[in-house]
């Protein structure tokens, strides 16, 4: 069992200019109008791949308070093999794994699926949401904070 290296709230407390600007990044797609709950399932998706236990569970919390169903939660991770996610939810998904495994599936297909299901604006939005999430998994993995307990997401959630 792995320990913390340091948490989150040390973020917030030694670099607060830093965390400020990673959390800011990681709300404009939100307040641009782009649907809260297709960003859960690609912050929650990219999470996975990048191996951030508090990013994981911070995502599900958040997720379930939004009222996305229990089966898209747990079927997240293999929802190619999963019917029940839309064809913009499978582009937004499609597009998270490929910008965050770069150099493995960064292919055309990808581009012009998500393309069909996202306006350009939209799209930059939704890059500018896998990126910030993709930038939490490196402090999450990096310093192996502890995984939020129910009531640490509900009071994020607020803010």
């Amino acid at each position: 069992m792995s320990h913390a290296r340091s948490e989150y709230e040390d973020f917030k407390r030694i670099a607060p200019d830093a965390f400020d600007l990673v959390l800011a990044l990681g709300q404009v797609a939100a307040k641009a109008g782009l649907d809260k709950q297709l960003l859960e399932l690609v912050k929650l998706r990219a999470s996975q791949i990048n191996g951030c236990a508090f990013c994981v569970q911070h995502h599900v919390l958040l997720s379930e308070r939004l009222g996305i169903p229990a089966d898209k939660l747990h079927l997240v991770a293999v929802w190619r093999e999963a019917p029940i996610y839309s064809a913009r939810e499978r582009a937004a998904l499609a597009w998270a794994e490929a910008l965050t495994l770069l150099p493995d599936r960064f292919g055309d297909e990808v581009y012009d699926e998500v393309q069909r299901e996202f306006s350009e604006t939209e799209l930059m939005y939704l890059t500018s949401a896998i990126a910030s999430i993709s930038v939490w998994n490196r402090f999450g993995a990096a310093f192996r904070w502890t995984p939020p307990k129910r009531q640490v997401a509900a009071n994020a959630a607020a803010s």
